[in-house]
């Protein structure tokens, strides 16, 4: 590998925005047929300098050269031209469109005819080449989050770039489904395609990486050294400066009085097919209940009334809130942090204040009859700012223009000030670096300390082991099994079917 072509070389790339100074004489270098990854805290440069290489960005100093050759990337168009392709960590999808279509747009070919079937046959066959199996037909808006992550990463194959940028390329999927990806890029990488790999999981990048580049604020801490030999607290300490803690220090309390009871939860996904099939699951205050498996969405979003249920109830603090509308939710105590930041966990046109007060805007101190007091407001956002470390140069900034870490937090500090009773937390650390995850599980384990009821849903099992006092696993629908003891054996056999644990076995 050592004697490998360079495929990319970055010298001395700044990129400043308005009170931020993003890339600060940033070196890269990547060469031919490497997986090389790319560490840092959310905001310290990562995704910039790969807007840069990606053609979104244009940097106000520095050089690129692509197999040895300088170039002016002025947009994504002449990156893709050069074999750069970039996978967002926010999508570029449109919803309304199928998966296939969304895969051609932009394309030169077809330009006035097409068979779509045909298209459609292409589309399969390369999903399935590459392990990333979606429906073609499908619309994009039907697709789970980690099925749309599919589609973007289809989006680059098809255009057969050399250079592959993955940004968080895993966050929204299953750990089955991760392991097939590594794979994949393995296999890629032994074609001689390089592939840059932003990621905020340490054991992922230890297991796949080659090299190692490491940001913080702007700078470069350690510049392509070999992931081989490399430790988890060693990169912890280079991408946040300090020593992070990896064992969270929980405390066993007794649980309290039931907060949410549901019977019986039936509800369809996006498809029209059936998600829950009589759930009962009763989650008490002053415990976290950790679920795994599928359907996990489709649950919380019928608890906060973003879903109707079509048969069986819900109860929060014992009054009903069944297919009632969200505000239902928000009176009776319920904070949720959804799956999807950017389009359900905010407004990203509004600014951070907005954001921020979206819950509490009418209610004192921060509204007087029917008008806001901006200036409590402002204080309210400055203040949380502050507590959860949002990094942006004001309250006012758009939270569209916030890295996906820290819209994040500015999520939980809107949900987790209102001292919710029951708290439904959908990937609450997903896309965060190693120090803020640590911050956001200590801040769950105060809400539990607080008597807080806590339905915590993620793919890290890892984090579910750590956080949970129990665990519930879903499959079709269903719950197959309830356990308090850390068995990634039997959780993983009975989140694909293959394990029941006998109550589980009784009540179906």
């Amino acid at each position: 590998m050592a004697d490998a072509p360079i495929a990319v070389e970055m010298r001395g790339i700044v990129k400043r925005f308005p009170g931020v100074l993003a890339n600060d004489h940033v070196d890269f270098e990547l060469r031919a047929g490497e997986i090389h990854a790319l560490l840092g805290e959310n905001g310290a440069g990562k995704s910039t300098l790969m807007n840069v290489l990606a053609g979104l960005y244009k940097p106000e100093a520095g050089t690129i050269q692509v197999r040895g050759q300088p170039v002016a990337l002025n947009s994504p168009r002449d990156a893709i031209r050069h074999g750069l392709g970039m996978i967002h960590q926010h999508f570029t999808l449109v919803p309304s469109q199928t998966v296939t279509e969304n895969v051609l747009l932009g394309l030169d070919e077809p330009r006035f005819f097409m068979r779509l079937s045909q298209y459609d046959q292409r589309v399969a066959e390369l999903g399935q080449r590459f392990g990333l199996k979606v429906t073609p037909q499908a619309k994009v808006w039907q697709l789970t989050v980690g099925e749309q992550q599919r589609v973007e990463i289809l989006k680059m194959l098809y255009r057969g770039v050399q250079v592959l940028i993955m940004d968080e390329p895993t966050a929204v999927l299953a750990p089955q489904e991760v392991e097939d990806l590594c794979r994949t890029l393995r296999a890629m990488a032994a074609e001689g395609k390089s592939i840059v790999f932003i990621s905020h999981k340490l054991n992922e990048v230890m297991s796949v990486a080659d090299r190692i580049t490491v940001l913080r604020q702007g700078k470069v801490t350690a510049a392509g050294q070999p992931a081989a030999g490399s430790s988890k607290a060693d990169l912890a300490r280079l991408m946040v400066g300090r020593t992070v803690l990896f064992d969270l220090d929980k405390q066993p309390q007794p649980p309290g009085e039931p907060m949410l009871e549901m019977e019986g939860l039936q509800a369809d996904n996006n498809k029209g097919l059936p998600a829950l099939r009589g759930l009962s699951l009763t989650v008490r205050a002053g415990e976290i209940v950790g679920v795994a498996g599928n359907g996990q969405s489709e649950l919380a979003e019928v608890i906060t009334g973003l879903r109707k249920c079509t048969a069986g109830r819900v109860r929060v603090g014992g009054v009903d809130v069944t297919n009632q509308p969200a505000r239902a939710a928000i009176q009776c105590g319920v904070a949720h942090i959804p799956e999807d930041r950017t389009h359900v966990g905010s407004a990203p046109n509004l600014s951070i204040t907005d954001n921020i007060i979206m819950k509490s805007y009418n209610r004192p101190p921060l509204a007087h009859g029917a008008a806001l007091d901006q200036r409590a407001a402002r204080r309210q956002a400055e203040l949380l700012k502050m507590e959860y470390q949002v990094a942006a140069p004001s309250v006012e900034t758009p939270a569209r223009l916030l890295s996906g870490g820290n819209l994040q937090r500015v999520i939980l500090a809107r949900e987790l000030s209102a001292k919710p009773r029951l708290l439904v937390a959908i990937q609450p650390t997903r896309g965060l670096d190693v120090g803020a995850i640590e911050g956001v599980q200590k801040l769950l384990l105060a809400q539990r300390a607080a008597g807080a009821a806590i339905l915590l849903v993620s793919e890290e099992l890892e984090e579910i082991f750590a956080l949970s006092d129990r665990i519930v696993v879903i499959y079709e629908g269903e719950i197959v099994g309830e356990l308090t003891e850390h068995d990634p054996v039997t959780i993983g056999l009975m989140m694909t079917g293959g394990s029941r644990t006998p109550e589980a076995r009784r009540s179906a």
